[in-house]
């Protein structure tokens, strides 16, 4: 008999219903890890906690969160609400002893990305982040091919995540455009866009940052003529400097109109580059310098059961991953770090802190036109 863990989602959004998908599948995919079970979802809404409880097979919903964090049924909470109530539900998690897979960015800031490490250690609970576009198989291929030394010594990282779902100057004034919740696209986007440079190439050690707000004032509300100052950037433009001694470039853009899931990276090197794109995730292109010139081009290569572990998924190669596969790929890493089988559940809230220093100082070096160093 498989051990089950009981599981409680706060937030039922894009990413709560993303959460519940892949705890209520992985372990039909993944069959050596626990069995989640859906205990409980809440949402300030209760009407939405409700109809999240019966099309995923909750056991209970609840309108209050502190009501799901001290459920005796619930060892792990999935944070999937606002930023700006990262910390304080996460702190309370931490206290009564959950495990604790939250969004990103952990936190408005780097001090509360600290108080949620630093309650998660002095409770020993195991924490993960959401950067679930790590979780691509060959996303982990870059890496091992960087390390490898396959590209030779690295000269240029260019890194973007721009989408266009605030294009629109008519779309409404949201949650994500609340200074209290940190930073606009630079957080919301630049997030990711950073959590790849990092995962591929290692520490970030000092930015230099232009933040632009693009679209000056928002209606209030759907269809309101009263309208809000945006006070958050639209557009995020990062120089970056690496701990292994390479420059790079990074932009978070959320009114890239015509992009939907462009976060991109390029990487070049004394032997040869590497280029991907989200928008094409089951692909990797790789340049090797050298050889016969009539021949020279990048070649491409695609997703199969050969990129652990893509083949639990589909034993054909070609018929490709997508988005919720992701998000399964990421759980099961978090349930064999509950496990405790040595695996790391990565990115944890102490990588995701670190992600939260990059865009602090991003923050700092645009208002003071400065380059500013990642504390």
């Amino acid at each position: 008999m498989r051990n089950e863990i009981g599981v409680g989602i706060i937030g039922t959004g894009f990413m709560g219903k993303a959460h519940a998908f892949a705890y209520g599948s992985v372990a039909s995919y993944f069959p050596e890890s626990a069995v989640p079970v859906l205990q409980v979802v809440a949402d300030v809404n209760e009407a939405a906690a409700r109809q999240a409880q019966e099309q995923f097979g909750f056991r209970r919903a609840t309108a209050d969160w502190r009501d799901l964090v001290n459920d005796p049924a619930v060892a792990i909470v999935s944070i999937t609400a606002p930023n700006a109530l990262h910390r304080e539900i996460a702190l309370a998690a931490a206290q009564a002893g959950k495990h604790i897979h939250c969004e990103k960015p952990l936190a408005p800031d780097a001090a509360a990305a600290r108080d949620m490490v630093e309650a998660a250690t002095a409770a020993g609970v195991v924490t993960q982040a959401g950067f679930n576009y790590l979780q691509n198989p060959l996303i982990r291929l870059a890496r091992d091919m960087i390390a490898a030394g396959e590209l030779g010594e690295i000269t240029s990282f260019r890194g973007i995540h721009a989408e266009d779902y605030m294009a629109d100057p008519e779309a409404p004034w949201t949650w994500r455009l609340d200074p209290a919740g940190g930073g606009g696209a630079i957080a919301d986007l630049g997030s990711h866009a950073i959590a790849m440079a990092r995962f591929l190439l290692g520490d970030i050690t000092h930015v230099n940052a232009d933040l632009e707000t693009a679209i000056a004032s928002r209606p209030a509300a759907s269809g309101a003529s009263e309208r809000r100052a945006v006070e958050v950037d639209d557009i995020a433009r990062l120089t970056l400097r690496f701990a292994r001694g390479c420059g790079g470039h990074i932009e978070a853009n959320w009114v890239a109109t015509g992009r939907k899931m462009h976060l991109a990276f390029e990487v070049a090197g004394s032997k040869g580059a590497l280029v991907f794109t989200q928008e094409r995730f089951n692909e990797l292109h790789f340049y090797r310098a050298g050889g016969d010139a009539r021949q020279a081009g990048f070649t491409r290569i695609e997703a199969g059961p050969q990129h652990e572990p893509y083949g639990r998924f589909c034993v054909a190669p070609g018929h490709q991953l997508g988005f919720n596969d992701l998000k399964v790929i990421e759980v099961a890493a978090f349930l064999r770090a509950i496990a405790g089988d040595g695996a790391a559940a990565g990115p944890d809230f102490r990588e995701a802190w670190e992600i939260q220093k990059v865009i602090d100082a991003a923050l700092r070096s645009s208002a003071g036109r400065s380059w500013q160093a990642v504390s």
